[in-house]
């Protein structure tokens, strides 16, 4: 006896498993693309921080959008003298699981008028006291600042308008700028110095992200292959089966 053809149910499901699989495996192959896209900039990030140091000439005159986001990630040493009384403590920060703060203080460039702000270290914040300040030692007289180029403080959540003082949630480099009055520079600068001055410098190295892109890839063709494995159970496999059982009864 011939077999019965197919039905509109059939296709209708042929119909909507190709456009499942179609989709599932579109978004694994963008994943992997994604992957590819930071493994190429945390090679590019890598190959900027093996450069020669610049130094604060490069901060001292106007950069082009452009040509800040060229110098993100270059080691950099500035010469200089603390804006002390215009340090800001952003809370908030953890660090190894201890409360604290990053420190922030703008340093004047030696022979020049700009100003850079440098992120100097982080403090641990009061245990019970939230508003006391760790005592940092910000040091007088002309310094030397070793770091790397960085493009804005780190940003958390914050609930509401930030009341300002010297303990804030985030800072905008554009906001500072227009609430002091300083000339600063486009940039700052994560300071990498050993620690000093009441200030620790473990800084964590940024991660790439690319484990995560491959984590969902693995997710989307796996389930492109369990929808097609599924078709082929339920539509193919399994009426061929019970057809010949059928036949041999």
């Amino acid at each position: 006896m011939a077999a019965r053809p197919p039905g509109w149910r059939y296709w209708v499901l042929l119909l909507a498993t190709l456009l499942a699989v179609a989709v599932t495996f579109s978004l694994g192959r963008w994943q992997l693309s994604r992957a590819a896209g930071k493994q190429a900039l945390q090679a590019a990030i890598a190959q900027r921080q093996q450069q020669a140091p610049l130094d604060g000439a490069t901060l001292a005159r106007p950069l082009a959008p452009g040509q800040a986001g060229d110098l993100l990630h270059r080691a950099i040493t500035l010469r200089g003298e603390w804006l002390a009384d215009r340090t800001i403590f952003l809370d908030n920060r953890p660090m190894q699981g201890q409360a604290g703060f990053f420190v922030l203080t703008p340093l004047r460039l030696a022979g020049s008028d700009t100003v850079v702000l440098v992120q100097r270290g982080w403090a641990p914040r009061h245990q019970t006291r939230r508003e006391t300040l760790p005592p940092v030692v910000t040091p007088a007289g002309p310094v030397q600042v070793v770091g790397r180029v960085a493009e804005h403080p780190p940003r958390v959540y914050e609930l509401g308008a930030d009341p300002g003082g010297p303990i804030r949630q985030n800072l905008d480099l554009d906001a500072f700028r227009a609430e002091t009055g300083l000339p600063l520079a486009s940039v700052m600068v994560l300071q990498t110095d050993p620690a000093s001055e009441g200030l620790r410098r473990d800084w964590p190295a940024a991660a790439s992200g690319v484990d995560k892109h491959y984590g969902y890839a693995f997710q989307w063709f796996g389930l492109c292959t369990l929808i097609g494995l599924l078709f082929l159970w339920f539509q193919v496999v399994r009426p061929l089966y019970r057809s010949r059982q059928r036949h041999r009864a």
